[in-house]
């Protein structure tokens, strides 16, 4: 007669014999027929629904005409123009406010206040592509804040202004003349830009406009390059002729800008080489720089080496001076979490010097860590600065996420060493965090704090609270 053996059969000898069927599991495990264990990390076999429960609401900006941002239903009203490029033209109206109370302790002084900051945009969005941008800061200019001084004199300021920062055209050639390359085989997908626009490039290190020192420029993209032995070239060449501020952090109103900007990807790493021509008068200085940045993962870290260089073309001036500055970062994410272990390190050889420098970013050390970076608002200065000449430095920092990432906590030590007996500015070394939170849809809560020591001078402390809408 033919034996049978049924499911429930085989439950229950398995319970009998005290032995979990193998499609249990135990204890965030997995046993297979073969005796062996599964991670509990593996992906389950079981098919599930898309998870859309935790999936927040579409946020609303300040003004929506036409297609809402990231919003969902029919396409708008369409505009074909004659070269055969067809826009669906929407308006979205957005910004950030920040305001903060700050104060930092010198020793000899403190510095109180109470400071403000809008940023404002208006993108008219015409296709993928294609936009207008316009951008207003209205509260404040040359790095001067709208602000109430509490410590020392109680002052009010008022930096109340209307002066454009942004306002540039983006698009594609190829989509707007889509009748010159039907099939699409021209190589006719050149990306370009024209108006007063930001730029950065090295991380920062080479150009940061900021947003106050976002200079009159155009410029030229070609992506989708493929050169042998690499997966994806980008070439940018881009020209600026107007509002370009230095390495002072100052308007520099002679100066011209001619840039080359490339990014290769290899196989193991991605390749940024960087050439800047500056043209400017007699007392600021023509110079050259170059960057030349690598970004890779060995074993598990996330590595990247910077090296810039300036060269002014006849005399250094404090607009232009000659230096290097090496840059190094080294992260790891601890296995089964989202946090965040950072080592960054700094060696300024001589007198380094950016081509652009916007009035609220400092200086070219910003990248370090918070100890280092300027916060963009009011008088509240770096810990340890962010000036790059003749030393050598960097920070160890943690940044753990936790509430869903909600709640971040970035704790940092940091120090930086003169590297030139001859100029008067001391060893120095600071210990610094920041709190973020986030409180419903658009507010963001922020607490940094600090204190530094250096040779020579009393100790310094620092702490403000930030309050960050966005909408």
């Amino acid at each position: 007669m033919k034996r049978t053996f049924s499911l429930s059969t085989g439950m229950v000898m398995a319970l009998l014999m005290g032995v979990s069927p193998v499609w249990a599991g135990s204890e965030g495990q997995v046993e297979e027929r073969s005796g062996k264990t599964e991670s509990e990390s593996r992906l389950s076999d079981i098919p599930l629904p898309l998870q859309v429960k935790d999936v927040p609401d579409r946020p609303t900006l300040l003004l929506e005409l036409g297609e809402p941002f990231l919003g969902t239903g029919p396409f708008g009203p369409e505009v074909e123009l004659p070269t055969g490029a067809v826009w669906r033209p929407s308006l979205w109206v957005f910004g950030t406010h920040r305001m903060a109370v700050q104060t930092v302790d010198a020793g000899a002084t403190r510095t109180s206040e109470w400071a403000h900051r809008l940023d404002l945009f208006a993108n008219l969005k015409l296709s993928a592509s294609d936009r207008l941008l316009i951008g207003l800061r209205p509260l404040d200019r040359e790095n001067r804040f709208t602000r109430v001084s509490l410590e020392p004199d109680g002052d009010v300021q008022d930096e109340l202004n209307a002066v454009l920062r942004t306002m540039f055209f983006e698009g594609d050639l190829g989509e707007i003349f889509p009748a010159f390359d039907v099939d699409d085989t021209r190589m006719l997908d050149v990306g370009f830009s024209v108006g007063r626009q930001a730029v950065l490039f090295q991380d920062g290190i080479l150009i940061n406009s900021g947003g106050l020192g976002n200079p009159d420029a155009v410029s030229l993209v070609r992506n989708n390059l493929r050169l042998p032995g690499t997966s994806n070239a980008r070439i940018s060449a881009f020209y600026a002729w107007n509002n370009v501020y230095r390495d002072d952090n100052r308007l520099d109103p002679d100066a011209r800008l001619f840039g080359l900007f490339t990014e290769t990807d290899f196989p193991v790493t991605t390749i940024d080489l960087d050439l800047v021509y500056l043209e400017a008068g007699a007392d600021t200085g023509d110079a050259l720089f170059a960057g030349l940045r690598g970004v890779q993962r060995i074993g598990p870290f996330n590595t990247t080496l910077t090296l810039n260089a300036s060269l002014p073309a006849t005399r250094e001036t404090p607009q232009t001076s000659r230096g290097t500055l090496v840059f190094n970062e080294i992260s790891w994410t601890p296995p089964h979490t989202q946090d965040f272990l950072y080592l960054n390190t700094f060696w300024g050889i001589g007198e380094f010097s950016s081509a652009i420098r916007g009035p609220e970013t400092g200086g070219p050390l910003g990248r370090t860590g918070i100890l280092f970076a300027a916060v963009g608002l009011g008088q509240y200065g770096a810990a340890l600065g962010n000036q790059a000449d003749n030393a050598a430095g960097g920070s160890l920092g943690y940044q753990t996420f936790f509430n869903r990432t909600r709640q971040q906590l970035i704790v940092e030590l940091g120090g930086r060493k003169n590297t030139n007996n001859q100029v008067d500015n001391g060893d120095a070394y600071a210990a610094g965090l920041r709190y973020q939170r986030a409180i419903g849809r658009h507010v963001v809560a922020q607490v940094d704090a600090f204190g530094a020591v250096e040779e020579g001078r009393d100790p310094s402390y620092g702490a403000r609270l930030e309050w960050l809408t966005k909408f």
